[in-house]
């Protein structure tokens, strides 16, 4: 209780303290929470002048400045600068603002560390050389925002550097930032205050700019194979399209109970009906379930649906967006996953579901009995289990977490696949495939089922062992109308884009690539 005193009283201290200088910067007549401020580069685009720097010798001759990045570690740019004679360094005139990262006061001179979403630079303010302003220096503190002219230069060590000429505050800040070493290392308060972790927290705004390219990526990917993108509604009716348990909520004027989308299917192939022949949404979709590494009840889901394909299609559909979206990235095709690496360069693995279950249990998938005595001795409940399902809790259990992939594992029981189209040789066997990366699905995806009867049927059927609220037992009527208009035959593909952006981040939780993961509400 005494520590926590003493914390409280020291962010006391520090916000009056803060407030304090704000009273001042508003005193010397600056605004300090900032007006419009235009023209400025990114703090990347302003790096990469550094070739622009040149030294200019008294005897009229002049040299451009070589990057030490460029000529190793060891290089003395003290030692260069000696050598050069009399003389001065010039660069280009610039303009940035960011938020202050390091500030380290020197008296007369300072080092402020600007940082922005593209980068960080050095600034060096010294009190002759921004003269005015020197008085907002005097009150600035880490965590402020500020604006910057200056000349881009490097200091005697060579540190790239823009030399402050005029500065301007934009926004004061009144709580002081997390301690560099005990600050945000509790995960829930690092997805609380996420501000705060795009903030400080290494390497996390990358992750999610990361999040941005892969999505941009996987757009691209399908507008340059002719997809058109889509908005479906967030509220349905009835729950279909998954095996999941809904969100409930209740509209006021029409007195109906809706649901969250727990899908995305049905409403996109109603417009293959309509002659949309290749569409797709990339959106949210909300299942009322657990919470873990690999599970948020929110969470972002690609489902694409090409008319005059099959799940062979979706594949090949698949296997770019993950290529494209991994070099989107800027990395090599193979990355770091934990201690371990992901090849994603194509073509990925195709195997059957029958096969990897036979070569990870040691048993054989077609015979129920024996599946059933496995699935007891390894602590799984068979009872009014239809024995189908009981082989997919096998899978699940022993055979997903073994898949380092990337991995097509392709068709699987009909049963289990009630949106599925049959093969035409095996009728008990569905033509879908799931792609797993590090034990994890990535992708789901089928040939779809476009017989209205049969669809009608299956919808009818509910499994033996599922309860009617984790099944797909209610029937959506109008989606059976629409197909007996007429459905192509086509292949569907749905993607977990958060699981996605794990894998090309190496992110071991969910919950470290979505921006606001769902929290319990905080105490008050």
């Amino acid at each position: 209780m005494a520590d926590e005193s003493a914390s409280t009283a020291t962010s006391i201290d520090w916000e009056l303290a803060r407030r304090e200088k704000l009273r001042k910067i508003a005193t010397i007549g600056r605004d300090p929470w900032g007006q419009r401020f235009e023209g400025h580069s990114p703090i990347a685009a302003v790096r990469a002048r550094a070739s622009e720097i040149s030294y200019r010798r008294q005897n009229g001759t002049e040299e451009a400045i070589r990057v030490p990045e460029d000529v190793g570690e060891d290089f003395d740019f003290r030692k260069w600068l000696a050598e050069q004679g009399p003389g001065e360094m010039h660069g280009p005139k610039v303009r940035v603002a960011g938020r202050i990262v390091l500030h380290r006061d020197k008296g007369k001179l300072q080092f402020i560390d600007l940082r922005d979403m593209t980068g960080q630079i050095q600034l060096f303010v010294g009190q002759q050389q921004v003269g005015d302003d020197w008085e907002v220096v005097q009150c600035l503190d880490l965590g402020d925002i500020l604006g910057v002219d200056g000349e881009l230069r490097r200091t005697k060590t060579g540190e790239l550097s823009i030399f402050a000429e005029r500065i301007h505050i934009l926004t004061k800040t009144l709580a002081a930032p997390p301690e560099k070493h005990h600050g945000l290392t509790d995960p829930e308060l690092r997805q609380r205050m996420r501000y705060l972790d795009l903030t400080y927290g290494e390497g996390v705004l990358q992750r999610f700019l990361n999040r941005t390219k892969i999505i941009r990526s996987i757009r691209e990917t399908l507008h340059g194979r002719g997809f058109l993108e889509i908005e479906g509604p967030t509220l349905h009716s009835i729950a279909g399209g998954a095996a999941a348990r809904p969100f409930k909520t209740h509209h006021n004027a029409l007195d109906i109970d809706l649901y969250l989308r727990i899908a995305l299917e049905l409403h996109l192939k109603r417009l293959l009906v309509g002659g949309m022949e290749r569409v797709y949404e990339l959106g949210r979709v909300y299942r009322n379930e657990g919470i873990s590494p690999k599970h948020n009840p929110e969470f972002t889901m690609l489902e694409a649906y090409q008319a005059y394909g099959d799940y062979r299609t979706m594949m090949d559909l698949t296997e770019a967006c993950l290529v494209d979206a991994v070099r989107a990235t800027g990395q090599s095709l193979v990355l770091p996953w934990g201690d371990t690496t992901i090849d994603f360069t194509p073509p990925f693995a195709r195997e059957t579901y029958d096969e990897l279950f036979a070569r990870h249990t040691g048993i054989e998938p077609g015979d129920a009995a024996t599946v059933a005595t496995f699935a007891r001795a390894v602590g799984l409940e068979t009872a009014g289990k239809h024995p189908d399902v009981v082989k997919s809790e096998v899978f699940e259990a022993r055979v997903e977490d073994a898949l380092a992939g990337p991995i097509f594992v392709l068709d699987y029981p009909a049963s289990i696949c009630p949106l599925t189209k049959r093969k035409a040789d095996h009728p008990a066997v569905a033509e879908r495939f799931e792609l797993f990366v590090a034990g994890m699905e990535i992708a789901n995806a089928y040939t779809e089922l476009n017989d209205p009867d049969l669809q009608e049927e299956l919808f009818k059927t509910q499994l033996a062992g599922l309860a009617e609220e984790e099944s797909m037992a209610k029937m959506d009527h109008d989606f059976i109308r629409a197909l007996r208009h007429g459905m192509p035959p086509a292949g569907g593909l749905g993607l977990g884009v958060d699981r996605l952006v794990m894998l090309l981040t190496n992110s071991q939780s969910i919950r470290d690539v979505i921006l606001f993961p769902l929290l319990r509400p905080e105490a008050e």
